[in-house]
């Protein structure tokens, strides 16, 4: 039996391109007074700005993937299974308590600390040990993804401190914690082949 099914390809693979695809539609609907280096995702989904509605479905969306993923990820650690599930509920408590067209807000930027950290430590919550695990993971290639996505946060405050490149560091690191999911389902459903295979031929080897 597969561990991974095929569909997590799509789901997984889905929220990369629903995540960026939502920012930059909704970001052409608000027009030249947005700034992409600058300004966050959060204000795309601002209540009443133009297109808010492209970005909070996106982001809808990316919460619904998040979570079928998990559910079908049935290779990974059941930690890590929950954390990446619990960021895709983050992910529409992102959308139940949007940031306002100006300023800040503290419910808001709560919740999406409370994703991003979900969705930083999942792949360190997920590692299955051994040499027959799929790369992906293992022990090493996880820790160096969440330490990655912990640098990304702290660069992602550090802009926001000094009123710098908010934008970039912001989907640079979404981007990347949206992408993961699919790296690791492919690295499973490769690893599921790779262990067919193997069956296999130590069958035909004993027959």
């Amino acid at each position: 039996m597969q561990l991974v099914p095929r569909w997590v390809l799509l789901s997984s693979g889905a929220a990369p391109v629903l995540l960026i695809a939502g920012w930059s539609i909704a970001a052409a609907l608000r027009g030249p007074d947005y700034d992409p280096v600058t300004q966050t995702i959060s204000v795309l989904a601002a209540y009443g700005t133009p297109g808010f509605w492209v970005m909070t479905g996106a982001l809808l969306a990316l919460g619904a993937c998040h979570l079928l993923t998990a559910w079908g990820l049935r290779a990974a650690g059941t930690a890590g299974r929950v954390a990446l599930g619990a960021g895709g509920v983050s992910a529409w408590a992102v959308v139940l308590l949007p940031a306002p067209s100006s300023g800040g807000s503290l419910h808001h930027g709560a919740v999406a600390v409370v994703a991003f950290v979900l969705l930083a430590v999942w792949p360190v919550l997920a590692v299955e040990g051994g040499a027959t695990a799929p790369w992906c993971l293992r022990p090493a290639p996880c820790v160096v993804v969440t330490v990655l996505m912990g640098v990304g946060g702290a660069w992602f405050l550090v802009e926001m401190h000094r009123q710098g490149v908010v934008g970039v560091a912001e989907r640079v690191v979404t981007a990347v914690q949206s992408v993961w999911p699919f790296v690791v389902a492919v690295s499973c459903r490769h690893g599921s082949r790779g262990k067919g295979r193997q069956a296999v031929g130590q069958e035909a080897g004993g027959g």
